[in-house]
């Protein structure tokens, strides 16, 4: 099925690429301009830290949060490449932006993030916690200890830390969007802790969204389905990617310019003024 303004993708390279992964070594690049999408200033000087923006899901939001007019921070771990594109196109839109480097396990980095992007812009008006880990594993007996540390330090502890870091300098009308994900929702057999993760990805969104709500800061989540980005070739085999996303009712994974529109309705007051705590499905018709 093809609903969208361009024809999208439904077969990608066999293709395996080392983590983290680099959107740049990607044999079919992840569309994420959205050409079709033209901004209102419906985040008209705002400032947005993006974890994960760098690349995929990220590169995305950071791209059409600075259409939209908000000067932006990327926080990301080591893809340098990446995240010098994701600059470069984010001030081609006019709009300022801040790389930062660094592990978003360790709150102190999440705190020294946040102090660096208030340096830089004075404010923060909306967060979205985006970066993830994530990589299959068939059996549990061979889900190592260290593996499932990995994966609750970057999607739970990461995701708190950021918000605790940025939440005493948010001012009513600001906004958190979290990304979370279809297995948090349906679960995955071979991602059994991600899934873990990412349902309570789910939870802590609600749960922190009734506990802003006196301070008129809004939280929400998108629920991502399948969408192609770096994480997905570093994480399986190169004959498991060619088909990756097919076994969706509109049988092909999503492009991240699909996504980050979403990204932009929960952050934008003038479009989600009274929604919070909400997950937002967006998962190829299931």
């Amino acid at each position: 099925m093809q609903a969208g303004h361009d024809k999208y993708p439904n077969e990608f390279p066999a293709q395996h690429i080392r983590k983290p992964g680099l959107e740049a070594e990607l044999k079919q690049p992840p569309l994420f301009a959205a050409k079709a999408y033209r901004g209102s200033e419906k985040l008209k000087d705002m400032v947005a830290i993006v974890t994960g923006g760098d690349s995929g899901i990220g590169r995305a939001i950071a791209v059409l949060y600075a259409r939209e007019g908000a000067d932006v921070a990327i926080v990301y771990l080591s893809e340098h490449e990446d995240a010098n594109a994701t600059k470069a196109a984010v001030e081609a839109e006019g709009r300022r932006c801040l790389i930062i480097s660094g592990d978003v396990r360790s709150a102190s980095f999440c705190e020294r993030a946040v102090k660096q992007t208030l340096r830089e812009f004075g404010r923060i008006d909306i967060l979205v916690n985006n970066a993830a880990f994530q990589e299959h594993e068939h059996r549990i007996e061979d889900l190592t200890d260290e593996h499932f540390d990995l994966t609750l330090k970057t999607n739970l502890y990461g995701y708190f830390y950021r918000a605790r870091a940025v939440v005493p300098h948010m001012k009513t009308g600001s906004s958190i969007v979290m990304t979370g994900s279809v297995t948090g929702i349906m679960g995955s057999k071979d991602l059994l802790d991600y899934s873990m993760t990412k349902g309570g990805i789910h939870a802590f969104t609600r749960s922190l969204a009734g506990h802003l709500i006196d301070r008129g800061i809004r939280v929400n989540a998108v629920a991502p389905g399948p969408v192609w980005t770096p994480l997905n070739p570093a994480d399986k085999a190169a004959q498991d990617v060619k088909d990756f996303g097919a076994d969706t009712p509109m049988k092909r994974a999503a492009q991240p310019e699909e996504i980050a529109p979403a990204f932009i309705f929960l952050a934008a007051p003038c479009c989600s003024s009274y929604i919070t705590g909400e997950v937002l499905p967006i998962i190829g018709g299931y």
